[in-house]
């Protein structure tokens, strides 16, 4: 990823380009300090939805001020400049612009100017204390939510099932059928091994698990273990080695001799690994693969390649190295200052100039219940990043054994979501190009989890959906059938067409070789 220094225009041949933008830009503003300009925001902005924006005079120019300088300082970026320098460049921008956004403050802010009117500053008393506990006890952070009413396995995590494998890296969950007949070829989730896995099995009416079973499908799933300093050295291939005990395990319950895995995000990348590692032995134990928000091929422009940066890389391995685990709390603010405007500031100005508690939201609550990433696995997903060996054949090697993406050569389902800001949705579509199966892709509505916490019922909710064989992301997109509805849909019809014949639905979950030890949702996703 270098570049020579020739590769790029000098400053004197820059220099005009750089001139003509200052004196667009001092134009542009003396537009509007004459109440001459036509710049406005975008109407899907909502920090700027109050009427004064657009009939007050003063915070009409304080608007468009704000949105030309914002203007200038993404021109400043030159448009020739390497992909992954250029996503530095833009994370760096949109830090810097939504932080100067005058509605972070209480006189450039007219809805927080008003409420404080109308409380007799009631609003800001609350603010510095909400101010003052986060400053104490939320690393200087505004809380993103207000959890106190979401507990695992009493409002969340509930849908029935049994512990039937426990390992010092996991629990398998056996999740009781709905039905009283069910596909053949069990389902097998592995989530990923950041995060807790029961944003997949949310409150009732907004669970994968719950929707899976209710469509007749055997549905088991991976719970990892939060690891600490002692488990710093569960790697890439510990955690393969772990996800296909528990396929063994799910095919010893079942009966079958495959099952069909679903990886979600950082899940997807260790269920094409584990996959790619079968199907190379002949080993055909996958019987469809599902890729949920998931990238394989890093060399594309994403917004993590702005965190492709050697010292950068360097510093973060060399700090989980020390502790022993990437705690879950650095993890969460990396990947909200990838946000500034959604996951900081707007609750900056919720929390303290309007004086309002953070939502109630089942899914912040996850997102706020985080897990560490252990040294080993933080060291091999940074090696994955940097060198993009995995889409390489042979380049990559589990357990000394080459891997190669173009062994996965069963039917695939690959799902990416629109407004997803860590593994945008052309690259999971590159992605999938580089496995041999027939895939389907389907693009929902949404970010990186709500397009997957997604149920059905949602009038709002659509997504695309077509065969990936176009070479390119967009054009598929233009040859793709829009659906209303939830992508769970589409996929539980193709992943039932898959499973074989229903058989009558088992009862009692596990088997005489893994009884069941405990009631779902288990014990690792509360350590």
């Amino acid at each position: 990823m270098s570049e020579k220094r020739g590769d790029r225009p000098s400053f004197s041949e820059r220099k005009p380009k750089l001139l003509g933008r200052a004196v667009g830009f001092y134009s542009a503003m003396f537009k509007v300090a004459l109440g001459r300009s036509e710049v406005a925001a975008d109407p899907k902005d909502a920090r700027f939805r109050d009427r004064a924006w657009l009939n007050n005079p003063f915070y009409r120019r304080v608007l468009q001020a704000y949105l030309v300088t914002c203007e200038a300082v993404e021109a400043m970026i030159p448009e020739d400049l390497p992909i992954e320098k250029k996503a530095r460049a833009e994370l760096v921008a949109a830090i810097a612009t939504s932080a100067i956004a005058p509605t972070n403050t209480l006189l450039g802010n007219p809805a927080a100017l008003a409420r404080t009117i109308e409380s007799g500053g009631g609003n800001l008393v609350r603010g510095l204390k909400a101010f003052v506990t986060d400053v104490a006890k939320n690393g200087g952070m505004p809380r993103q939510v207000d959890d106190s009413s979401f507990e695992v396995g009493r409002n969340l995590a509930i849908t029935p099932g049994k512990v039937v494998l426990r390992t010092k890296m996991f629990e398998l969950i056996h999740y009781a059928p709905a039905t009283e007949s069910v596909k053949a070829i069990p389902v097998l989730l592995v989530p990923p091994q950041i995060g807790r896995y029961y944003f997949t099995d949310l409150a009732p009416g907004r669970s994968f698990a719950e929707y899976t079973v209710a469509q007749g499908l055997q549905y088991f799933a991976i719970s990892w273990r939060n690891p600490s300093e002692e488990e710093r050295d569960f790697g890439l291939d510990d955690y393969a080695a772990a996800a296909r005990e528990a396929l063994d395990a799910v095919l010893e319950i079942t009966g079958q001799e495959r099952a069909n895995l679903v990886g979600f995000c950082a899940g997807g990348i260790l269920s094409a690994i584990v996959a790619a590692s079968l199907g190379a032995s002949d080993e055909a134990k996958v019987n469809s693969l599902t890729l949920c928000v998931t990238m394989l091929d890093f060399d594309t422009d994403a917004s993590l390649g702005a965190f492709r940066f050697p010292a950068l890389l360097k510093l973060a391995k060399a700090k989980s190295d020390k502790k022993g685990v990437l705690p879950g709390s650095e993890l969460h603010k990396i990947f909200t200052w990838m946000r500034p405007n959604d996951l900081v500031w707007n609750y900056w100005v919720n929390n303290y100039l309007m004086g309002e508690p953070p939502p109630a939201f089942d899914i912040l609550a996850w997102n706020k219940d985080s897990t560490n990433l252990a040294a080993r696995l933080h060291s091999d997903f940074l090696e994955l990043f940097e060198s993009n060996h995995l889409v390489r054949p042979g380049d990559f090697h589990l357990r000394g054994n080459p891997i190669n993406l173009a062994a996965i050569t069963c039917d695939t389902f690959a799902v990416g979501a629109i407004t997803d800001h860590i593994t945008p949705w052309k690259a999971c579509y590159q992605s999938q190009t580089h496995l041999r199966g027939d895939t389907v892709f389907a693009l929902s509505n949404g970010g990186h989890i709500a397009a997957l916490v997604n149920p059905p019922g949602n009038a709002k909710a659509f997504h695309w959906i077509a065969p990936a064989a176009a070479e390119t992301a967009d054009a598929w997109h233009q040859e793709a059938e829009k659906r209303s509805g939830s992508w769970w849909e589409s996929w539980t019809a193709w992943c039932a067409q898959r499973s074989g014949p229903r058989v009558p639905a088992a009862r009692s979950l596990g088997s005489m070789k893994f009884a069941p030890l405990a009631d779902a949702p288990g014990s690792y996703v509360r350590l």
